[in-house]
């Protein structure tokens, strides 16, 4: 049977067959890393720079040239391997991982094998409307150098090779088998980048291909303790596609197994388009990539008092931001996770509650108006010309009565086009909240003299119906009435 005919049939499985197995997921992935240079030359890492620029003897393997360690990318390792509360090694050896592809110049890859950087971690997850809160273990945390980039559509009819991202700074984080389900996968990879962010390790950008996703996959049945034969699923460049993929690649094992088939161990690849796993080759064993000791490189040495500084300086991470969250600003859960989720979310709210003194207030328009505006105009939040000061003073502005709420967002808006301060904006557009109480007296008589009938149901009894007059008031007025005035001014009016 050919690796292709494995991976079309049978294409589906029925829910009989798929709920006598479960999935078991262990996953592999890549991190470049935060720095100006590569892992073993002075090569820039700039993401965009014309191809085959950033590039010298050592990243295009040419003879002689010698590789030498990027200490910072050490430090960045340790970083991410103490967070997730690994074994740091004293010792760890960097290895020739061989294999031939034409965007790896030399003909292998620079990484670390049997004495790792790290290993014995755990990532622990919160629980989410489809998955509980789990652990899962992390088997290794090992520094490598990126492969270049191979460029399918540059060219009609060939591929072009770009070596940019050769010797790139990696880590390969790789998990145990420990993921049951997509979803599962999907809560974990998402705690993973967050953590990553808090560390800035990594910009985990998975567009610009910062952080890429190897999935291994098998489908066992159900109560049995031994694993079942994996494919692995690569390169997959956003969570859904690793959920999809996943879902995908389990049905069709199920279906397999289902028939009496059996399951070909191959890496394949995930077709977004018409949503099915295809194959690459038949999966490598570490005995194919021919590791050794890397002779150019002596062993990375790591001391305890190198440790501690990392450990020392590592910064206040996720979990325990949503903790304080919840106890010096008195959120809730839901919305202190939120305001987690991005570090620079959460340092933007900080700033506003701090100014504005009204957490929850804070809170809400962080997450509703601010983040509305981010994602309309597909900014990040270092980007915004609104500034949480200036926020705070439009939240002021609210609280004091100048502005009512209608108005606040339209100032909003316009602060967010202009880069304007609250105040200005709603002097130059005449947005202030009107409390005088001729001028609302005008706008009720307007609306009772419009909307008759409701007047004068309301005026016999029918109270709801006040607050439909109070919000025509306050479209008559344009947003600038005062609310609260023009309620008990209405009520007053009709004698209810």
């Amino acid at each position: 049977m050919s690796v292709r005919e494995t991976v079309e049939s049978p294409r589906a499985a029925d829910s009989v067959a798929s709920g006598a197995f479960e999935m078991v997921v262990g996953l592999e992935v890549h991190v470049q890393l935060l720095t100006r240079t590569k892992a073993f030359c002075r090569c820039a890492t700039d993401f965009g720079a014309p191809p085959n620029t950033n590039v010298c003897p050592v990243c295009l393997g040419l003879p002689g040239a010698l590789p030498v360690l990027n200490e910072h990318v050490v430090d960045l390792a340790l970083r991410a391997a103490i967070a997730l509360d690994c074994e740091i090694h004293p010792v760890s050896i960097f290895a020739r991982k061989n294999y031939f592809y034409p965007d790896l110049p030399k003909g292998y890859q620079i990484s670390q094998y049997d004495r790792p950087l790290a290993t014995a971690g755990r990532l622990t997850t919160d629980a989410t409307g489809e998955t509980a809160a789990s652990t899962v273990r992390i088997t290794r945390v090992h520094i490598e150098e990126d492969a270049g980039k191979s460029v399918h559509d540059r060219f009609a009819g060939v591929s072009a090779i770009d070596l940019n991202r050769a010797g790139v700074p990696l880590i390969e984080i790789v998990s145990e088998p420990d993921i049951r389900s997509a979803a599962a996968a999907g809560a974990y990879l998402r705690a993973l980048k967050q953590l990553l962010e808090y560390l800035e390790v990594s910009d985990v950008n998975m567009e610009e291909g910062s952080l890429r996703v190897d999935a291994n996959v098998s489908a066992r049945p159900v109560g049995a303790s031994t694993l079942g034969t994996k494919t692995e699923l690569k390169n997959l460049n956003s969570f859904s596609a690793v959920e999809r993929a996943l879902d995908a690649e389990f049905a069709r094992q199920c279906a397999l197994l289902g028939a009496g088939q059996r399951v070909m161990q191959q890496t394949l690849l995930w077709d977004a388009g018409s949503a099915a796993v295809r194959p690459a080759r038949s999966k490598e064993e570490s005995h194919d990539y021919r590791y050794f000791p890397d002779p150019d490189l002596p062993p990375l040495l790591v001391d305890r008092a190198r440790i501690k500084r990392v450990r020392n300086d590592l910064p206040e991470l996720p979990a325990a931001r949503k903790a304080r969250y919840r106890e010096t600003f008195g959120l809730g859960a839901y919305d202190a996770d939120v305001l987690t989720a991005e570090r620079s979310l959460g340092s933007y709210f900080e700033e506003v509650a701090r100014a504005h003194r009204d957490s929850k207030t804070a809170a809400n328009w962080v997450m509703g108006e601010v983040r509305a505006a981010l994602n309309a105009r597909r900014l990040e939040i270092d980007r915004f010309p609104v500034r949480p000061a200036d926020v705070a003073e439009l939240l002021d502005l609210v609280a004091s009565g100048t502005l009512s709420g209608t108005a606040a967002k339209r100032v909003f808006a316009l602060m967010a086009e202009t880069g304007d301060r609250a105040s200005q904006i709603a002097a130059r557009e005449g947005l202030a909240q009107v409390r005088d109480d001729a001028a609302l007296r005008e706008w009720i008589e307007q609306v009772i003299a419009e909307h008759e009938p409701e007047a004068t149901r309301c005026a016999r009894g029918e109270r709801k119906l006040l607050g439909v007059l109070v919000g025509f008031v306050m479209k008559k007025s344009k947003g600038r009435a005062d609310p609260k005035r023009v309620n008990q001014l209405l009520a007053e009016r009709l004698g209810v």
